[in-house]
Formats: C-alpha cells, sequence, structure tokens
C-alpha cells in the first residue's frame, strides 16, 4: 500500500473529513499538522504550491485537498491510487 501523508490543522473540517475517508477504508497515514508551526506550513506550501489545508499526498502523488480526494473516490480511482 502505498504511503499516505496529510498535512492538517486541527480545527479544519475538510482535514476531518478526509481523515475520515481514510479511516473508513482502513488506511494508515501520516498526519503532519501546520498549528502553530509556521515552518512546516511553509514547508507543505512550497511542496504542494497550496495554502490551505489538508494537503495529501499518496505515494508520490499530491492528490490536492479533501474535495480531490472525495471526487478520486466517487471516479473508483481511488483504491487503485492506495493500492500501487
Amino acid at each position: 500500500m502505498s504511503a499516505v501523508v496529510i498535512y492538517s490543522s486541527d480545527w479544519c473540517p475538510y482535514c476531518m473529513r478526509a481523515k475520515q475517508l481514510l479511516a473508513r477504508k482502513g488506511v494508515d497515514f501520516d498526519e503532519i499538522k501546520v498549528d502553530g508551526k509556521p515552518e512546516v506550513r511553509a514547508e507543505m506550501t512550497r511542496k504542494a504550491r497550496q495554502t490551505s489545508v489538508p494537503q495529501i499526498w499518496i505515494g508520490s502523488s499530491h492528490v490536492g485537498g479533501c474535495d480531490d480526494l472525495y471526487d478520486l473516490e466517487r471516479a473508483g480511482e481511488l483504491d487503485a491510487l492506495l493500492e500501487a
């Protein structure tokens, strides 16, 4: 199974939804919290070219945010990406 990394914030409802979907699918993920950590948020922004959370990577692929993750699920593409 591909490694999953999610940059998140404790108060972000989109982060919660993304983590819930991954948990429902039984996916272990590394969570990197950006709350009060400007250097971590800057690292995320450099890598994702986005400032919003969550930002999600599956393997070496940047998925994007919560909506992007759910779009992959609806399209039936998330499982294949997770298993790659």
